[in-house]
């Protein structure tokens, strides 16, 4: 069959599947090359594998064991890598623990949020996935098993993290819950119009909260937003807040002919969400502050057939001239997406050889795919990036040239290093060389 990244762009070949069901079990034979797969929620092809194998992860969903000392505001979770964010959150939070970074989506994998280094809102505080990785087991295609640790074979653990699935597959891992009194959040929302506002608001919060990012309407005329932080509630603050029922997820149907982002449609909605009514403060369910989009199940389908790009980047702290150039180049275009985010990351180093969050200011959009037109706007955001000294991420990658990867990434040859030579991508295959 044809499978599609979530993006869910035309064209990709077709590849065999095979299942890992057991972490003690050899990897099965294959004809080919290998791949990790997850769950499918990388945006390009860093989760393809075209003409060759893609080893199913999900049927590796157990947790093994859960360690922590009373009053301690660290526990340690040990579980298979199939096992989704979504199930840890179900499982602990009702137990008091969260995850110490979420990415934005929390239909991933244990191994997917491993293999891309995940970030979140709170990397200013906490840095990425990967900074609460304490250990895991990586299965080699010649059948070898290594424990990897920051201080036991590190250098594969440092390639692993981050490694998009080229350097083994990871069977189990252990990682940091980080203690909570509850579920509720509380959030400050401030409009900002200009991005020196959005500086300064970022500044100030980042001084003050656990979680900070930005909606920005890429297609105003003069950058505007709403700038959301959050902190998670106390415990005398939690028992006197109500918590509304989850809402029960809504479904996108079917898939249209044709993408309904379109600039009529970006304008009419990013108009009405800037206005629409807001508090100043608010007690919320973690879910909707974390995971907005994970509201509408399916909501890919609503790009249509030719299916979207994401298109994210980090530029340095004093590139702030380069996320202004390019919010030009995007209202001129008139392309863009519902969901535009623009945080900061800090200086916390990231412990993958490739990871992709680094010291300064990351813009994400998603992009209807028009074809030339699309490719032609990412031409010109490339040259924004490179002359900034800046990169993109694999994750949400489906097009960037090679070069500009390899450029990025300083610890690229490094890391050719640890590739297994049984496993490969379609990313990879489209950026080494």
């Amino acid at each position: 069959m044809s499978l599609h990244s979530w993006g869910r762009l035309p064209g990709a070949p077709a590849a065999a599947e095979l299942a890992l069901a057991e972490r003690t079990a050899p990897l099965p034979a294959a004809d080919g090359s290998l791949l990790p797969y997850g769950n499918g929620r990388s945006y390009g092809d860093v989760c393809l594998n075209g003409g060759g194998m893609l080893l199913r992860m999900r049927g590796l969903d157990r947790f093994i064991a859960f360690d922590a000392d009373p009053g301690a505001d660290f526990g340690v979770l040990r579980c298979e890598a199939g096992v989704l964010l979504a199930d840890i959150l179900d499982t602990f939070v009702p137990r008091g623990w969260f995850l110490p970074v979420t990415p934005g989506t929390r239909f991933v994998t244990v191994g997917g949020a491993i293999a891309n280094d995940v970030h979140g809102k709170n990397h200013h505080g906490a840095g990425t996935f990967g900074c609460h990785v304490l250990r895991f087991e990586l299965l080699r295609s010649d059948g070898s098993r290594r424990v990897c640790s920051p201080t036991e074979n590190a250098g594969w653990f440092a390639a692993t993290v981050g490694g998009l699935g080229l350097t083994g597959a990871i069977t189990w891992a252990e990682i940091r819950l980080r203690r909570i009194d509850g579920p509720l959040l509380a959030v400050e929302n401030t409009r900002f119009a200009g991005l020196d506002e959005f500086f300064a608001l970022n500044a100030a919060a980042e001084a003050r909260h656990e979680y900070t990012v930005a909606w920005i309407d890429c297609l105003a005329a003069t950058p505007r937003g709403i700038f959301m932080a959050g902190d998670h509630l106390a415990a005398d603050a939690a028992q006197d807040a109500a918590r509304s029922a989850p809402k029960k997820p809504l479904s996108f149907p079917f898939t249209p002919p044709v993408s309904l982002v379109n600039g009529l449609s970006l304008r009419a909605f990013n108009r009405l969400y800037f206005h629409k009514p807001l508090p100043a403060r608010a007690t919320q369910d973690y879910a909707p502050y974390f995971y907005p989009l994970d509201g509408i199940l399916h909501w890919n389908r609503m790009y249509g057939r030719r299916g979207f790009y994401q298109y994210q980047c980090v530029v340095p702290p004093a590139a702030r001239g380069a996320i202004d150039e390019m919010m030009r180049a995007i209202a001129a275009s008139g392309q863009g997406s519902f969901l535009a985010v623009l945080k900061t990351f800090g200086e916390r180093t990231s412990p993958g050889l490739l990871s992709f969050p680094m010291p300064g200011i990351t813009l994400a959009l998603d992009f209807p795919n028009r074809g030339a037109g699309t490719l032609a706007l990412f031409a010109r955001l490339d040259a924004i990036v490179t002359a900034a000294g800046g990169r993109l991420y694999a994750a949400k990658d489906a097009r960037m040239p090679g070069a500009l990867f390899r450029r990025g990434y300083p610890a690229f040859a490094e890391f050719t290093t640890y590739l297994d030579p049984g496993f490969a991508s379609d990313f990879w295959r489209r950026i080494k060389e």
